[in-house]
């Protein structure tokens, strides 16, 4: 049997709710897979350090249980598990880690707000002085008591605004309405509802409503205003149907959607405070490049920089694959800026897919020659990255005071020391 095989014989162990069949499956993975041809093979450098998992979403419905055996089996140089205001299922994934052998990370995302930019939008579109933030590099999900308060505002602010969400897209779909306790809560294994999972809640209840292809055709067409040709294709197709219903039911304009309050964001330096005392370390979350607020790169570093930020996050593959060769080039040529800035100014950068929308891919097309020549940046990043899980529980953190006394103001030298390390070292 072969790696995929023998995950796949073990899928729905490894994304089952109960984390007690996902751990027996971890350890049965790690025993079979020692017999299979690609425990033989070394490593790639290519690699998955922005995987959202069923804790936060995740198109596939992946596990942290199934990304770390995933991971094995693909034999990735690294894989990292980051999830919107939780951190729940980090310990069941860097436990998976260890038991595997690999190079990850756990981190959490959530939307901040940054007052020097409150006129302009950064990287939510349509949301001015509000932008998607990480912190990578936790290694557990226990947490200091004042750190855990904040975590647990943050995911109950979140619960709200989705509760919200459904709580004024239910009148305008009519008779097709969710309970948001029964109806959506359970498709989550620990309570953390996003506007995706409220998307299939409303597709795979208008399935049962209207069993009839046609009428559920007609319903969708009314209610979301869209060609009735339109509709009668998407509903073969959950993703771009549940695309649909997010797009016109809860985004700007739509009757879910209300307009971003500051008051229920925490500010940057909070977020960046809570990740610091957690020990993990702030990261730069970025678009493409093209807002008001990302248009100039040194200025955007020289703020997230006085507000202790050390790592810059980039999803490629929204940089550069399009059809439209005007299009890619822009795009191609602000990804190119930004990362040539991080790298002038000794600032690891990762990658990453998100995972959290079906479609996206596994893993970025490193191939690609708009990425090619940057694979040894975003090595780097990963390997630091990385280091830091290893190296966090014993003091010796990307921005500890160990790594303070080591290198001082000498980031080409701690980013290298970091990368070395990551690149000899695994979780253990």
């Amino acid at each position: 049997m072969n790696a995929k095989d023998l995950l796949e014989s073990l899928h729905q162990r490894l994304v089952s709710f109960n984390a007690v069949e996902r751990k027996a499956a971890v350890l049965e993975f790690k025993e079979k897979f020692a017999q299979t041809p690609e425990a033989q093979k070394p490593e790639s450098l290519e690699y998955n350090l922005h995987c959202h998992t069923f804790y936060s979403f995740n198109g596939y419905g992946y596990s942290p249980s199934y990304l770390a055996c995933w991971a094995k089996a693909e034999r990735l140089f690294a894989v990292g598990k980051i999830e919107f205001d939780v951190l729940d299922g980090a310990d069941e994934f860097l436990d998976a880690a260890r038991l595997l052998g690999l190079r990850a990370a756990c981190g959490v995302e959530s939307r901040v707000v940054i007052s020097e930019l409150s006129d302009k939008v950064i990287n939510s579109p349509g949301e001015p002085g509000i932008a998607y933030h990480l912190g990578i590099g936790f290694t557990s999900a226990e947490i200091p008591a004042a750190q855990a308060a904040f975590l647990k505002q943050m995911k109950q602010s979140a619960a709200d605004r989705t509760r919200g969400i459904v709580g004024r897209v239910n009148p305008a779909l009519s008779p097709l309405e969710l309970d948001f306790d029964t109806e959506v809560l359970p498709l989550t294994p620990a309570g953390n509802a996003t506007e995706r999972h409220v998307c299939a809640a409303y597709a795979a209840k208008a399935a049962e409503m209207f069993p009839d292809a046609a009428e559920r055709a007609e319903f969708w067409a009314s209610k979301l205003n869209i060609p009735l040709a339109d509709a009668e294709k998407q509903i073969s197709n959950t993703v771009k149907l549940e695309g649909t219903i997010r797009s016109k039911m809860m985004k700007s304009g739509g009757p879910g959607y209300v307009k971003a309050d500051p008051a229920s964001f925490p500010a940057l330096k909070a977020m960046n405070d809570f990740t610091i005392a957690c020990g993990a370390i702030p990261s730069i979350a970025w678009l493409d490049g093209l807002s008001a607020g990302e248009g100039d790169p040194d200025a955007l570093l020289d703020l997230h920089e006085s507000y202790g930020c050390a790592l810059f996050n980039l999803i490629p593959d929204r940089n550069w694959n399009f059809a439209d060769p005007e299009v890619k080039a822009k795009k191609v040529a602000a990804m190119h800026k930004m990362i040539d800035c991080c790298v002038r100014r000794n600032m690891p950068v990762f990658v990453g897919t998100e995972m959290n929308a079906f479609g996206q891919k596994l893993v970025d097309t490193f191939s690609e020659p708009a990425l090619a020549e940057y694979m040894d940046v975003f090595v780097q990043g990963a390997a630091v990255v990385s280091a830091h899980t290893i190296l966090a529980p014993q003091g010796r953190g990307f921005l500890s005071e160990w790594a303070r006394e080591q290198f001082g103001n000498d980031k080409k030298a701690r980013n290298a020391w970091f990368a070395d390390f990551g690149r000899k070292n695994h979780l253990v």
